[in-house]
C-alpha cells in the first residue's frame, strides 16, 4: 500500500469515526424501525474499516462504552442483527440504564424474531425514561405488526402522541392508529 493510499484510508477511518460519534451523541432517528438506515453515508468498505477499528478498540479496552456502542451501531447499519445484539449487550453491561442502547438492541431482537425480548427492552427503556419516544414508537410497531395486539399498539402510540403530537413521526403514528381503529384486519 502506498503512502497516499494509507493516508486516504486513515482519513476515511477518522471521518467514519467522527460520523459515528455524531450519530451516537445526537439523538437520531436510528431507533425507529421504519426509518431508512443511513447506508448511503458510507460504502461497505467504510463500514468494514470502522467495524475492524471498533473491534480492535474493544479488544484493547473491553470497558470502552463508546466503542461498544459504535460497534453495535455499525452492525445495526450493516444488517448484522446477532452481532449488534451482542455488542449492545456489552454496552449495557457498562451502562445498563441507557434507553437508546436498550431500544437499538430491542430493534435487533425484533429483527431476529425475538418479540418478547424486544418488548422487554422497549419497556425497560420506558421505565428508565418515560418520555423516550423511540422506544414507544417501536413498542407500538411490535404490538401492531408482530404480536397482532392492536389495542396495546394504540395505547402505546397514544402515550407517544401525548408527548409529541406534531412531528413527522407523530403524523405517521396518527395514520397507523387510524388504520388500526378503522380496519378489521389492522395495519397492512
Amino acid at each position: 500500500m502506498s503512502k497516499e493510499q494509507l493516508l486516504v484510508a486513515v482519513v476515511a477511518l477518522i471521518a467514519g469515526l467522527l460520523i459515528g460519534y455524531m450519530f451516537f451523541t445526537s439523538k437520531t432517528e436510528r431507533t425507529q424501525i421504519n426509518a431508512p438506515l443511513p447506508m448511503g453515508s458510507g460504502s461497505p468498505t467504510d463500514y468494514q474499516a470502522r467495524i475492524a477499528e471498533a473491534e480492535k478498540l474493544v479488544k484493547q479496552d473491553p470497558r470502552n462504552l463508546q466503542a461498544w456502542v459504535q460497534l453495535g451501531n455499525d452492525y445495526f447499519d450493516t444488517d448484522q442483527a446477532q452481532k449488534a445484539i451482542t455488542a449492545y449487550g456489552k454496552a449495557l453491561e457498562l451502562d445498563p440504564n441507557n434507553a437508546n442502547i436498550l431500544t437499538d438492541q430491542g430493534i435487533m431482537y425484533r429483527k431476529m424474531g425475538w418479540f418478547d425480548k424486544a418488548v422487554a427492552n422497549f419497556e425497560k427503556a420506558q421505565q428508565i425514561d418515560p418520555k423516550h419516544l423511540q422506544s414507544l414508537f417501536n413498542l407500538g410497531v411490535v404490538y401492531a405488526n408482530d404480536l397482532k395486539q392492536p389495542d396495546k399498539a394504540i395505547a402505546v402510540w397514544k402515550r407517544y402522541l401525548a408527548i409529541d403530537s406534531t412531528s413527522p413521526t407523530a403524523q405517521q403514528i396518527k395514520q397507523m392508529v387510524d388504520q388500526l381503529q378503522n380496519s378489521p384486519h389492522g395495519m397492512k
